[in-house]
């Protein structure tokens, strides 16, 4: 297994591998607050991935953790390759041998850092995140529109209250809107089917709520 960072014809070879990798996937989410109903998530989409692993360039060539002496780096020549990756603007390309990860990646953290006893080795941390080309559809006609899948509808939806006997419109308001004097608004939005008189509600009708 081997652990490569590639920029176009560069290719870099870490030259000890990390005793673990971390690659941390999660969902984004848009919270909307709908007045007396709460709060509602409404996904949108996959969040880009990180990967993150420690590991360290060695002073030495040592067979027994070292991948390969032909393409030993000098700890300060790698380091600089590190940086010069992390201030690029390009995607580098990410790939660990064997497995199914072959990504484009930007670096976005390098931390380095030095151990007594360990003259010449450099220790690091690195954290890569993954890049996707940004697509943006082009708006066609309302007939294209709709092939492409409804959007969701995030209009508040209407509260309805169900008159019940013995009910008056003074009474709903102070039930529903906490006032008694907000009778007025419910009749408004509703005078179609209450009538002319708004004392004149009837068992099973059902009103709208303002």
């Amino acid at each position: 297994m081997a652990f490569t960072l590639k920029d176009g014809g560069t290719s870099f070879q870490f030259p000890v591998n990390p005793e673990e990798v971390s690659i941390s996937r999660s969902k984004g989410y848009e919270t909307i607050n709908m007045l007396e109903h709460g709060e509602f998530d409404f996904a949108q989409g996959e969040k880009v991935k990180e990967i993150t692993f420690s590991s360290f360039f060695p002073k030495e060539y040592d067979a027994f953790y070292c991948m390969d002496k032909e393409d030993f780096p000098d700890p300060r020549v790698a380091m600089n390759m590190l940086n010069t990756f992390l201030v690029s603007k390009k995607p580098l390309r990410f790939i660990i041998s064997e497995t199914g990860v072959n990504v484009p990646v930007f670096i976005v953290s390098l931390n380095s850092s030095f151990r007594g006893g360990e003259t010449g080795d450099i220790y690091f941390d690195l954290t890569l995140r993954t890049w996707r080309d940004s697509k943006v559809e082009k708006v066609g006609s309302s007939a294209s529109g709709s092939k492409s899948g409804s959007r969701t509808d995030l209009k508040k939806t209407s509260k309805t209250y169900t008159v019940k006997s013995g009910d008056s419109l003074s009474k709903i308001a102070k039930l529903e809107l906490g006032s008694s004097s907000k009778w007025n608004e419910i009749y408004k939005l509703n005078a179609k089917i209450i009538g002319s008189d708004p004392n004149r509600i009837k068992p099973g009708q059902k009103l709208v709520m303002p």
